[in-house]
């Protein structure tokens, strides 16, 4: 019989339902009963002793609310009754031990990577198109649409076909209720002409000029951050001229992180070229020259100390900390235990697990660099009338994370058990092996902007309600919470960790099969569902606040 209710941590006051449980209902867990004193939705919890007001809620060992009425034991935790409090917390040096994982499945194993001059390897192998300004994203719209269509990048072509289909029939006085899309071939992508080059994809934004001279600055380090990313193997980039954000200035961001870059980067400037319509044909040619040089690189092996991985939730449910972050989590240490990197971001969802992640931090430097930006994204926040309380959106309210603790505490769960080695702000490259914490929003193309930045070359992104989010140079590998959320959005989901749930599988075990599977996406023998959609999403943060 499927087990109805789980207690994460042997201190929790709650329970969580597993499966939709009813008012009346008795249940027994470890000996003693519950007698429920409202329905229970899968993915939502109740008490186990009558709580008083101002009652601490304790859920994954760790203070996550406060009681604001009586509610009986057996009685659902609602937004009504429980608010969001954590405890207080503070660097202490703590002889942190960590149990590394058994890692002799992977050792010695590789992934068909693409070797960069810098030491780097990419995943994929992509040309990257790079706007200093907005006013260059029509430009780029029109090269995008030319070159995709053309070298058989372009994912519409069915949804063309439909509406072709509706036209004629509307035309014809046929019933448009029998028009069906039809599915492309998914050898679709053969008939390209550089079988070595995984993409071609376009920055678009809506900076560099305008707002302040600051948000050009970090949009000039974002920019160059993608430039130097391991999976990029050339870049053209379109300058307006009269922009905040100059051609020297990224070129200063660029060489500073990589002072012997080398890769083809062709720059155009519109307000010195003779027409728009040469900028655009001479910005097509010259990309079709590079083209023709990157797709001669080939993939080679590379040992598996070569994977840097950035760990993301977004869409999260009440199963999220409970099967996939936590799976994911046991693939983060095995990668660290490889001598790996992973990258856990989003500060706005690590509110509640700051004194676990300290406790991690044998580095006194490191854990303030936290502490203080931590408290200053929380300072900002609250001068605005908002906080990091005010996280959790409301589907993620709906299924069960009633709290930003309770949130974060579960979202935390990705970055696995191993100790925190550095802490990064925003577009700071990741330099160290092991588990690095990356200053981003809790929004989730704002965070896996970020995670890329760093030097990310896959992210797992784990999701218990469904979200289409992926990256324009970092393949993104969808995890679901639930079994159901696959079903229903399969041609979104990559990996379904509902077998740990269903008491199918193990945490470790799913954490091994998420590990293979990110081996295959590494070497391009699997293609995560996000990059098929071309689902390139790209929100440079102008450190303003966002949740």
């Amino acid at each position: 019989m499927k087990q109805q209710v789980l207690k994460i941590h042997r201190s929790d006051n709650v329970l969580v339902a597993l499966t939709n449980l009813s008012k009346g209902d008795t249940i027994v867990f470890e000996e003693e009963s519950y007698v429920l004193q409202d329905d229970i939705s899968a993915k939502h919890k109740f008490f186990t002793n009558d709580m008083q007001p101002g009652d601490k809620v304790i859920m994954y060992g760790v203070l996550v609310g406060t009681a604001q009425s009586f509610i009986p034991k057996g009685g659902w935790m609602s937004t009504a009754n429980v608010k969001h409090a954590v405890e207080p917390y503070a660097w202490r040096k703590v002889d942190y031990q960590w149990t590394a994982p058994d890692i002799s499945k992977f050792k010695g194993r590789t992934f068909n990577g693409y070797h960069r001059s810098n030491g780097k390897v990419g995943t994929a192998n992509y040309w990257l198109f790079i706007p200093t300004v907005f006013c260059e994203n029509r430009n780029m719209d029109v090269i995008k649409e030319a070159l995709y269509n053309e070298l058989g990048y372009a994912v519409t072509d069915k949804y063309k076909q439909y509406t072709h289909q509706l036209i004629e029939a509307y035309q014809h006085g046929g019933d448009i209720e029998e028009v069906t899309l039809y599915q492309t071939p998914a050898a679709a992508a053969t008939t390209r002409p550089f079988k070595n080059v995984d993409g071609i994809k376009f920055l678009n934004h809506q900076g560099g000029c305008g707002g302040t001279r600051q948000d050009a600055a970090i949009l000039s380090k974002l920019l160059a951050a993608y430039a130097n990313h391991p999976n990029v193997a050339g870049i053209t980039l379109l300058s307006l001229g009269c922009q905040n954000l100059q051609v020297p200035d990224f070129m200063k961001d660029l060489k500073t992180l990589n002072p012997a870059f080398d890769k083809p980067l062709h720059i155009f400037e519109q307000q010195q070229s003779q027409s728009e319509e040469q900028l655009i044909a001479d910005a097509i040619k010259k990309t079709f020259e590079g083209l023709i040089e990157i797709n001669k690189l080939q993939r080679e092996p590379a040992s598996l100390d070569q994977l840097c991985i950035g760990v993301k939730c977004g869409g999260s449910d009440g199963f999220s900390g409970i099967s996939a972050n936590p799976a994911v989590g046991y693939t983060s240490d095995l990668v660290v235990a490889l001598g790996g990197k992973i990258l856990l971001a989003e500060f706005p969802e690590l509110c509640g697990a700051e004194q676990n992640i300290l406790d991690r931090t044998k580095d006194e430097a490191v854990a303030g660099k936290f502490v203080h930006l931590m408290q200053a994204y929380n300072d900002a926040a609250l001068k605005v009338g908002s906080g990091f309380h005010m996280n959790p959106s409301p589907g993620n309210i709906k299924d069960g994370l009633i709290t930003d603790a309770i949130k974060s505490t579960g979202a935390a769960k990705k970055g696995g058990t191993s100790p925190v080695v550095d802490v990064l702000d925003y577009t700071e490259p990741a330099t160290k092996p092991g588990l690095t914490l990356v200053c981003t929003p809790g929004n989730d193309v704002e965070a896996t902007t970020g995670k890329a930045a760093s030097g990310a070359t896959l992210i797992l992104f784990t999701t218990g309600l469904g979200t289409p989010t992926g990256n324009p140079v970092c393949p993104t590998i969808k995890v679901s919470t639930n079994s159901n959320l696959t079903k229903r959005m399969n041609d979104i989901i990559d990996i379904d960790t509902g077998p740990v749930i269903e008491g199918e599988k193990t945490i470790e075990q799913m954490g091994e099969d998420i590990l293979e599977y990110c081996i295959k996406a590494a070497s391009g023998e699997v293609i995560p569902k996000a990059v098929l959609l071309n689902q390139d999403d790209f929100i440079p943060w102008k450190r303003g606040v966002s949740l």
